[in-house]
């Protein structure tokens, strides 16, 4: 067993605990790379198919090219996709950073969704190298009723041992890909030959590393064209993954207020 196989049998194994602990299941599908790769492990970990609804949280801003992926995927991959419309920037909160604001209707978005159908556990595509304040989750991460994570008080997870009781009228956040590394992605999506958008790799000498919203996501400079230049790439590379995320450089503590708050 090499070391895609491990992250590959963990990943699994999370995902059928939660299967298993945890009814009303829901994955989110934010489009982007490390949520296909979500998704293909969920196929593995289930016969060949995503037993549980699949959530795009749609602020109507995505590139036309992400939208086009997620109608095509999603009829070829035969998922129960949920793609209601998050509340709009009008219904954030108004202390935050225009940025901030813009990723907040994806909270309150989800917030709605859970509400409507009930959901209480939460399959999100989340990596600890990605931002530092995601270095402090749980694979099971409780949430209060009103969405709230407390990063100060969290279950402990000796032995693969995980906590799938939600806080009352409360739910779970389950991350399967916690312990995955950017260039572990690009390689397992190499190694099965996952589609992405295609955004991810150079045109002009250009590409997007991180993929969110039209406004507040930019391309870094890039020639990597494939997927061995991609990860040829990030080996030498010391900039931050969300580099080209606007929001990440609103405030100093931008991001870890969304996340308290119920942010992805």
């Amino acid at each position: 067993m090499n070391d895609l196989d491990w992250l590959e049998s963990q990943s699994i194994y999370i995902l059928r605990e939660a299967r298993s602990r945890i009814d009303r299941l829901a994955m989110l599908w934010s489009l982007g790379k490390d949520s296909n790769v979500m998704i293909w492990l969920a196929k593995k970990a289930f016969l060949g198919r995503v037993p549980f609804p699949v959530v795009h949280l749609d602020t109507g801003l995505e590139f036309p090219e992400t939208y086009a992926f997620r109608d095509r995927y999603a009829r070829e991959w035969g998922l129960d996709l949920v793609a209601d419309e998050c509340p709009p920037i009008e219904a954030t909160d108004a202390t935050l950073a225009p940025n901030s604001r813009l990723a907040a209707r994806k909270t309150l978005g989800l917030a709605q969704a859970i509400e409507r159908y009930g959901f209480k556990g939460i399959i999100a595509g989340i990596r600890r190298d990605e931002q530092a304040t995601r270095a402090k989750e749980r694979v099971f991460s409780p949430r209060r009723a009103d969405g709230a994570w407390d990063f100060r008080d969290q279950p402990p997870e000796f032995w693969d041992l995980y906590c799938a009781e939600a806080p009352p009228r409360g739910h779970v956040r389950i991350h399967p890909l916690l312990h995955w590394t950017e260039i572990d992605i690009w390689r397992y999506i190499r190694r099965e030959r996952i589609p992405v958008v295609p955004l991810y790799f150079a045109r002009e000498g250009k590409r997007y590393r991180s993929l969110g919203e039209i406004g507040i996501t930019f391309p870094i400079e890039s020639e990597a064209g494939d997927i061995d230049a991609i990860v040829a790439e990030l080996r030498g590379i010391r900039t931050p993954e969300r580099a080209g995320r606007a929001m990440d450089h609103d405030s100093e503590d931008a991001f870890e207020r969304l996340r308290v708050a119920g942010y992805m």
